[in-house]
């Protein structure tokens, strides 16, 4: 009888596999990174071919390192960075570009024409978003319009489109011998395409945005058999979830009831709130999105803060200033002064999200003088994590009509607890980690784990959530606004860079 789950997370930097028992437990991991391709300034890539091996081998290493067999596994899971786009060939599976990662900002021309007639929120009505460069559909128009012969091969059928779960999922299930072609709701509400009502592919929209229906994957539930995995690691294991990384959280933290909210600290940072099976529009810079459909029940909704940057943060003094070697270093850097010295970091690197978007934006290290050190700009570099969230918080808030009153965190950052306590700082309610921080896999092994009857039903998945640590506010309230007061106006030095002529 199989024990356990498992689980593919494929991120924005890495790819990983993870093995949960009933408990919710980790049982075995294997994680391998895969190259940041950067071509021109606000372009951002990925090999898909390189992501799918790493895949494949971090599942063959799980497995070894633990000695779990594919025997032993009731179902996978697959959880995904979102709107990060690939466009292959169906009948050699190979991208005829690299995938376009959900941070790139390319397709700011694309946009600023869909946007000439109605505005940013021309779409917002149908599919709970405003027309940006985030979103994954205007990204396959550039691949269509700027890639020799693929707008001719995808007006002759022979071209495939999928975030990344469904080039995951094709690969896992046979690629092009059999390969399944699909998406869930959660995924699809991310490309600009979807209608959120119908929750099925609109015609109106793929006229407009101009991708053909025939690249498109077929969309199902969140939670639900799919087909059975091809691969000789875990050939015939049945491949039974599916949903985007920060849905995945969600379900993974267990905010199955109407108000109940979790913040990922990952390469970005990403707030969720359940609203039930009401898609909630956003009056406040927030985006409307499918939170997950379980078998043929009802859709589940939630509003979403998303912000670009900031785990990617730490990466770039890891990376490009070389002033850590490691990125947990950079808590003990910021430790080594009392505060930010005065010092706000706006990491515009490709334009703010929420509640802004603003594509014109670019980085901003506000308050300068010959008193900051390292240890002030790595202090500085964890702030800007919390500044971020509290403005998302505070459109949650309004768009809700109801206060946070705590906040679930997940995600690789809540290890720091100098960020975490700023962050209950500056939101003044409390924060809380569970014993599972790497809630995005678990979301994917919970919806997969579901399908197929591993756990009845969803109150199981609540038993085995544990409180790991908490982070109550301690800061004087004048001290908590003047902070943000400034860190407002260093996001005002953000706007208004990139001019048109530009072209970052």
């Amino acid at each position: 009888m199989a024990k356990y789950v498992g689980a593919i997370d494929q991120g924005t930097t890495s790819s990983r596999f993870m093995i949960f028992d009933h408990g919710g437990k980790v049982a075995g991991i294997s994680q391998k990174e895969h190259e940041q391709i950067y071509p021109k300034p606000g372009w951002v890539e990925h090999d898909p071919a390189e992501v799918w091996s790493r895949t494949e081998e971090v599942i063959g290493e799980a497995l070894k390192s633990t000695g779990i067999t594919k025997d032993d596994l009731a179902a996978i899971g697959i959880t995904n960075q979102r709107e990060t786009a690939v466009v292959w060939d169906r009948n050699t599976g190979e991208a005829v570009y690299n995938a376009i990662v959900w941070q790139d900002t390319r397709t700011d021309v694309i946009c600023d024409k869909l946007m000439a007639d109605g505005g940013q929120d021309r779409f917002r009505a149908k599919t709970g978003l405003p027309i940006a460069t985030y979103f994954s559909g205007p990204k396959v128009r550039w691949i269509l319009e700027n890639v020799d012969g693929a707008k001719a091969k995808a007006d002759a059928g022979d071209l495939m489109f999928g975030n990344m779960d469904t080039w995951v999922i094709w690969n896992l299930t046979g690629g092009t011998d059999g390969g399944l072609h699909i998406t869930d709701v959660s995924n699809a509400s991310r490309t600009l395409l979807m209608d959120l009502e119908t929750l099925q592919w609109d015609d109106e929209l793929l006229e407009i945005i101009g991708v053909p229906r025939s690249m498109l994957p077929e969309i199902h539930s969140s939670s639900e058999v799919y087909g059975e995995a091809a691969i000789p690691a875990v050939k015939g294991v049945k491949v039974a979830g599916d949903l985007g990384d920060q849905q995945a959280a969600l379900f993974g933290q267990t905010c199955f009831a109407v108000g109940e909210a979790k913040n990922t600290y990952g390469t970005g940072n990403f707030l969720l709130l359940n609203t039930g099976t009401e898609a909630v529009q956003s009056k406040n810079g927030l985006i409307t999105t499918a939170a997950y459909r379980i078998g043929d029940q009802p859709a589940v909704y939630a509003l979403e803060g998303s912000i670009a940057i900031t785990g990617a943060l730490v990466q770039w003094l890891r990376d490009n200033l070389k002033m850590i070697k490691a990125a947990p270093e950079v808590e003990e850097l910021a430790m080594s002064v009392e505060n930010n010295g005065g010092v706000y970091f706006v990491p515009a690197f490709s334009g703010l999200f929420a509640p802004y978007w603003r594509s014109d934006a670019r980085g901003v290290i506000a308050g300068l003088t010959r008193f900051v050190t390292a240890g002030h700009l790595a202090r500085a570099t964890l702030e800007a994590t919390a500044y971020q969230s509290r403005e998302v918080v505070e459109a949650m808030n309004a768009d809700s009509g109801v206060a946070l009153e705590s906040l679930k965190v997940d995600g690789g950052m809540v290890q720091n607890d100098l960020l975490m306590q700023f962050q209950a700082d500056l939101l003044d309610v409390d924060v809380i980690r569970p014993a599972v921080a790497e809630t995005t896999a678990l979301g994917a092994a919970y919806a997969a784990g579901l399908a197929v009857g591993f756990w009845a039903e969803q109150e199981d998945l609540r038993e085995n959530w544990v409180e790991d640590k908490r982070w109550s506010p301690t800061m004087d309230p004048e001290q908590r606004e003047r902070e943000y007061r400034h860190w407002k106006k260093a996001v005002t030095k953000s706007f208004d860079w990139v001019e048109k002529e530009d072209g970052q």
